[in-house]
Protein backbone atom coordinates (compact mmCIF):
# COMPACT_ATOMS: atom_id res chain seq x y z
CA UNK A 1 0.00 0.00 0.00
CA UNK A 2 1.13 3.57 -0.50
CA UNK A 3 1.98 5.84 2.14
CA UNK A 4 2.10 9.49 1.93
CA UNK A 5 4.39 12.08 3.95
CA UNK A 6 1.09 14.42 4.15
CA UNK A 7 -2.30 12.85 4.59
CA UNK A 8 -5.47 13.75 3.10
CA UNK A 9 -8.63 15.20 5.20
CA UNK A 10 -11.74 14.78 3.30
CA UNK A 11 -14.53 17.53 3.03
CA UNK A 12 -17.97 16.29 3.63
CA UNK A 13 -18.58 16.67 -0.33
CA UNK A 14 -16.22 13.61 -0.85
CA UNK A 15 -18.47 11.17 1.13
CA UNK A 16 -21.68 12.76 0.33
CA UNK A 17 -21.32 12.83 -3.99
CA UNK A 18 -19.75 9.32 -3.65
CA UNK A 19 -22.48 7.49 -1.88
CA UNK A 20 -25.04 9.30 -3.97
CA UNK A 21 -23.21 8.78 -7.54
CA UNK A 22 -20.07 6.70 -8.76
CA UNK A 23 -19.15 4.91 -5.57
CA UNK A 24 -22.33 3.91 -3.93
CA UNK A 25 -21.83 1.05 -1.30
CA UNK A 26 -23.63 -1.10 -3.72
CA UNK A 27 -21.75 -0.17 -7.10
CA UNK A 28 -17.98 0.32 -5.41
CA UNK A 29 -17.21 -1.01 -2.05
CA UNK A 30 -13.80 -1.19 -2.65
CA UNK A 31 -13.86 3.12 -2.67
CA UNK A 32 -15.25 2.84 0.91
CA UNK A 33 -12.94 -0.25 2.14
CA UNK A 34 -10.10 1.84 0.68
CA UNK A 35 -10.91 4.90 2.64
CA UNK A 36 -10.92 2.60 5.38
CA UNK A 37 -7.30 0.61 4.86
CA UNK A 38 -6.00 3.98 3.90
CA UNK A 39 -6.95 5.36 7.28
CA UNK A 40 -5.30 2.95 9.40
CA UNK A 41 -2.45 3.01 7.33
CA UNK A 42 -2.38 6.81 8.03
CA UNK A 43 -2.81 8.28 4.83
CA UNK A 44 -6.39 9.70 5.28
CA UNK A 45 -8.63 11.06 7.83
CA UNK A 46 -11.18 13.60 8.48
CA UNK A 47 -12.72 15.78 11.15
CA UNK A 48 -15.28 15.28 13.94
CA UNK A 49 -17.32 18.61 12.36
CA UNK A 50 -17.36 16.64 8.85
CA UNK A 51 -18.65 13.73 10.80
CA UNK A 52 -21.17 15.66 12.33
CA UNK A 53 -22.26 16.80 8.70
CA UNK A 54 -22.55 12.77 7.65
CA UNK A 55 -24.73 11.91 10.49
CA UNK A 56 -27.39 14.69 9.54
CA UNK A 57 -28.26 12.75 6.80
CA UNK A 58 -29.51 9.91 8.80
CA UNK A 59 -28.82 7.33 6.00
CA UNK A 60 -26.37 4.69 5.07
CA UNK A 61 -23.72 7.27 4.95
CA UNK A 62 -24.25 8.18 8.09
CA UNK A 63 -24.74 4.44 9.82
CA UNK A 64 -21.01 3.30 7.56
CA UNK A 65 -19.81 6.20 9.66
CA UNK A 66 -20.82 5.48 12.56
CA UNK A 67 -20.09 1.58 12.43
CA UNK A 68 -18.07 0.76 10.11
CA UNK A 69 -15.46 3.75 9.80
CA UNK A 70 -13.38 3.65 13.13
CA UNK A 71 -13.83 6.65 15.70
CA UNK A 72 -10.01 7.46 15.30
CA UNK A 73 -10.92 8.66 11.48
CA UNK A 74 -12.43 11.55 12.43
CA UNK A 75 -10.14 13.95 14.22
CA UNK A 76 -10.74 16.48 17.17
CA UNK A 77 -10.38 19.90 16.37
CA UNK A 78 -10.51 21.58 19.52
CA UNK A 79 -6.46 21.66 19.09
CA UNK A 80 -5.48 25.59 20.66
CA UNK A 81 -3.56 25.85 16.98
CA UNK A 82 -6.58 24.35 14.97
CA UNK A 83 -8.33 27.19 17.14
CA UNK A 84 -6.39 29.58 16.17
CA UNK A 85 -6.10 28.93 12.63
CA UNK A 86 -10.08 28.92 11.95
CA UNK A 87 -10.40 31.90 14.00
CA UNK A 88 -8.11 33.72 11.06
CA UNK A 89 -9.95 31.97 8.58
CA UNK A 90 -13.30 33.25 9.91
CA UNK A 91 -11.85 36.98 10.54
CA UNK A 92 -10.43 37.25 6.60
CA UNK A 93 -14.11 35.35 5.05
CA UNK A 94 -16.38 38.13 7.27
CA UNK A 95 -13.85 41.00 6.50
CA UNK A 96 -13.67 40.08 2.86
CA UNK A 97 -16.33 42.05 0.91
CA UNK A 98 -16.18 40.03 -2.16
CA UNK A 99 -18.83 37.28 -0.24
CA UNK A 100 -22.47 38.37 0.06
CA UNK A 101 -23.37 38.02 3.38
CA UNK A 102 -25.42 34.59 3.10
CA UNK A 103 -22.36 32.65 1.68
CA UNK A 104 -20.52 34.34 4.61
CA UNK A 105 -22.74 32.59 7.10
CA UNK A 106 -23.08 29.59 5.14
CA UNK A 107 -19.30 28.56 5.66
CA UNK A 108 -19.05 29.79 9.14
CA UNK A 109 -22.13 27.26 9.48
CA UNK A 110 -20.09 24.64 7.91
CA UNK A 111 -17.36 22.32 8.77
CA UNK A 112 -15.44 23.79 6.08
CA UNK A 113 -13.32 26.57 7.68
CA UNK A 114 -12.52 23.86 10.60
CA UNK A 115 -11.61 21.24 7.70
CA UNK A 116 -9.51 23.93 6.16
CA UNK A 117 -7.51 25.06 9.89
CA UNK A 118 -7.18 21.60 11.02
CA UNK A 119 -5.17 20.38 7.28
CA UNK A 120 -2.99 23.35 7.60
CA UNK A 121 -2.13 22.62 11.34
CA UNK A 122 -1.35 18.88 10.50
CA UNK A 123 0.11 19.74 7.37
CA UNK A 124 -2.83 17.41 5.20
CA UNK A 125 -4.12 18.05 1.96
CA UNK A 126 -7.65 18.76 1.80
CA UNK A 127 -9.45 16.37 -0.34
CA UNK A 128 -12.76 18.25 -1.86
CA UNK A 129 -14.66 18.50 -5.33
CA UNK A 130 -15.04 22.28 -4.63
CA UNK A 131 -13.32 24.39 -7.27
CA UNK A 132 -10.81 27.48 -7.16
CA UNK A 133 -13.40 30.47 -7.93
CA UNK A 134 -11.78 33.63 -7.39
CA UNK A 135 -14.75 35.50 -8.38
CA UNK A 136 -17.12 33.73 -6.41
CA UNK A 137 -19.89 35.76 -4.27
CA UNK A 138 -22.71 33.54 -3.58
CA UNK A 139 -20.06 31.07 -1.94
CA UNK A 140 -16.88 30.54 -0.18
CA UNK A 141 -15.37 28.16 -1.93
CA UNK A 142 -12.94 25.76 0.25
CA UNK A 143 -10.46 26.38 -2.71
CA UNK A 144 -10.22 30.09 -2.63
CA UNK A 145 -9.67 29.54 1.11
CA UNK A 146 -6.46 27.33 0.80
CA UNK A 147 -5.46 29.59 -1.48
CA UNK A 148 -5.07 32.29 0.87
CA UNK A 149 -3.83 30.19 3.87
CA UNK A 150 -1.61 28.00 1.65
CA UNK A 151 -3.29 24.89 2.36
CA UNK A 152 -2.58 22.62 -0.38
CA UNK A 153 -5.75 20.65 -1.95
CA UNK A 154 -6.52 18.01 -4.24
CA UNK A 155 -10.03 16.30 -5.78
CA UNK A 156 -10.93 12.32 -4.96
CA UNK A 157 -9.90 11.42 -7.99
CA UNK A 158 -6.21 13.15 -7.36
CA UNK A 159 -6.07 11.50 -3.92
CA UNK A 160 -7.34 8.09 -5.11
CA UNK A 161 -4.18 8.37 -7.74
CA UNK A 162 -1.52 9.88 -5.23
CA UNK A 163 -2.68 6.80 -3.04
CA UNK A 164 -2.29 4.27 -6.12
CA UNK A 165 -5.98 2.65 -5.66
CA UNK A 166 -7.27 0.39 -8.27
CA UNK A 167 -10.75 -0.59 -8.43
CA UNK A 168 -11.07 -4.05 -10.31
CA UNK A 169 -14.14 -5.60 -12.04
CA UNK A 170 -15.52 -8.83 -10.53
CA UNK A 171 -17.84 -10.31 -12.34
CA UNK A 172 -20.62 -11.96 -10.17
CA UNK A 173 -21.73 -15.39 -11.42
Amino acid sequence: MTSVSNPFALDSNVFIQAKNSYYAFALCPGFWDSLVAHHEAGNVCSIDHVKNELLLGNDELADWSQKVMPASFFHSTQDSAVVAVYRSIMSWVQKNSQFFDLAKADFAASADGWLIAYARVKRCFVVTHEELALEAKKKVPIPNICREFRVRYKNTFEMLKTLDVHFNWNPVP
